[in-house]
């Protein structure tokens, strides 16, 4: 989902250090596969913070109000594939995301994940409950958790014809999620190609959440919703509910959560408890 998108105009490519990849073996074609790694950019100093951004947005753009948290924390913000300056991919799955993301965590790593990179923390955390310190989601959508409600049924309704040109795709979904940025014409680059890695992406109601094991799981967890839709409400009660969460409504930037005013306290004051 859309996150800090206004950003992406000013994102570079040397906010990264280094570009990676990997070749795997599929047994099955015989054909050695291309796969493209995450992109990690470390910056601070004091006890690790993961962030896991979410749709249109890559890392930089999305968590750069987050940068000031960089005296007291050190920052692994991580860029997943499929996003620029990385290249395109014809499907982006959160399963395989997440399976990307949990060999980066590292014991006593507090996780953060915004949108459809909620996603993925989630589903990474499930399978390292033992290196995470702390797990903070900011309005997942997992949607399958909630259905039945007719928020999400009424939101998830919309997506089976929406458009498939990057323009018009944002057009009809920034306004879905409390975005009320005007487009530049012609789009800039960043931003076309975030559109078009948000139209690759596997729908993330189709994500099958373990709920049981996350709320056995031992590290606190916090769910951040904005306030602005009752879709990402009704995911976010779920959450809060089944996983004993805590939980934080950060208002003022509709989806875009990490750029609300207060988010950085709330996180902080999260993070220093945890």
């Amino acid at each position: 989902m859309a996150a800090s998108i206004s950003e992406l105009v000013t994102v570079e490519s040397d906010h990264f250090s280094t570009k990676t990849a990997h070749l795997r073996l599929t047994l099955f074609t015989g054909y050695r596969e291309r796969v493209e790694e995450p992109q990690v950019e470390v910056v601070g100093q004091g006890p690790r913070v993961v962030l896991v951004h979410g749709s249109v947005g890559n890392a930089p753009a999305t968590w750069a109000q987050q940068r000031e948290l960089a005296d007291r924390y050190t920052l692994v913000l991580v860029t997943r594939p499929g996003y620029p300056p990385g290249p395109p991919r014809d499907r982006i799955d959160f399963a395989e995301q997440a399976e990307q993301v949990a060999p980066l965590l590292q014991p006593g790593d507090h996780l953060v994940g915004h949108s459809y990179g909620g996603v993925i923390s989630l589903l990474a955390a499930s399978q390292r409950p033992d290196a995470l310190r702390s797990l903070t989601v900011n309005e997942p959508p997992a949607f399958g958790i909630a259905r039945g409600d007719p928020a999400v049924e009424d939101f998830l309704a919309r997506f089976p014809n929406a458009p498939r040109e990057p323009r018009a795709y944002l057009e009809f979904f920034l306004p879905l999620v409390g975005s009320n940025m005007k487009l530049p014409d012609p789009l800039p680059p960043e931003l076309d190609a975030g559109a078009r890695a948000a139209l690759a992406e596997r729908p993330p109601h189709e994500a099958e959440i373990p709920l049981g094991d996350l709320a056995a799981a031992p590290f606190p967890k916090l769910v951040v919703s904005g306030g602005h839709s009752a879709a990402f409400d009704a995911v976010c009660d779920v959450l809060e509910r089944e996983l004993n969460a805590e939980r934080a409504v950060v208002a003022g930037a509709g989806h875009s959560i990490p750029r609300a005013p207060g988010y950085n306290e709330a996180l902080l004051r999260f993070l220093e408890s945890a």
